[in-house]
C-alpha cells in the first residue's frame, strides 16, 4: 500500500504557534521580523508559496546568497516548493541552515527533517510543502538543482525598500 507523503501535511491554521489573527479573513505570520498575511482559506499551494517566503526571508536575514525559489507543483510529489540559497563557508551554511529552522520553528512551522548540518556543504531543511537547500558554492554547482529545474517556474522575492540615508 502506497501512501503519499502529502497526504498527511500539516496545515497552517489559526491554533499554530507564531499564527495570528491579522482580521476576520486573514491569519499573520511572522518569521525573522517580516509578517505575511496568509488567508485560512487559502491553497495548500498558497499556504506553501507563502511558507517559502518566509524560508528566503530567513535566510537572507543570515546573509544567504543566490536565494531563488523554485515552484515545482505538480512536478515532484514530496514538495510543492524547493528554496536553494548559498553560503559562503560552512559556518555560513549551518548559520543560515539554524536561522531558517529557528525562526519557523518560533513560529510554529517545524522541521519534517534537518540533514547535513555536521559538514555545512549542502543542508536540507524538509518542511514537507516546501524543501528548503543551503550549499555550499562548488556543492550548489555541482548538484545544480537551479539548471535541473530550469523549466520550473521561480517565484519572485519581495524587493527590499531602500536604506534612507539618516543625512550628515
Amino acid at each position: 500500500m502506497s501512501t503519499s507523503r502529502k497526504a498527511s501535511r500539516p496545515k497552517l491554521s489559526a491554533s499554530r504557534p507564531g499564527l495570528r489573527r491579522a482580521s476576520s479573513s486573514e491569519l499573520e505570520v511572522t518569521a525573522g521580523g517580516k509578517a505575511l498575511k496568509v488567508a485560512p482559506s487559502a491553497t495548500s499551494h498558497e499556504n506553501g508559496r507563502r511558507l517559502a517566503l518566509l524560508a528566503a526571508a530567513a535566510g537572507l536575514d543570515k546573509k544567504a546568497e543566490d536565494v531563488q525559489i523554485i515552484d515545482v507543483t505538480g512536478k515532484v510529489d514530496y514538495a510543492d516548493f524547493l528554496v536553494l540559497m548559498t553560503g559562503q563557508s560552512d559556518r555560513n551554511v549551518a548559520a543560515i541552515a539554524r536561522g531558517v529552522e529557528e525562526d519557523l520553528h518560533a513560529n510554529g512551522i517545524r522541521a519534517l527533517a534537518l540533514e547535513g548540518l555536521p559538514l555545512a556543504r549542502w543542508v536540507l531543511i524538509d518542511f514537507v510543502d516546501v524543501v528548503v537547500h543551503v550549499f555550499q558554492e562548488e556543492w550548489r554547482g555541482i548538484y545544480d538543482l537551479d539548471g535541473l529545474w530550469m523549466d520550473a517556474a521561480r517565484v519572485p522575492l519581495p524587493v527590499p525598500a531602500p536604506k534612507r540615508d539618516s543625512g550628515a
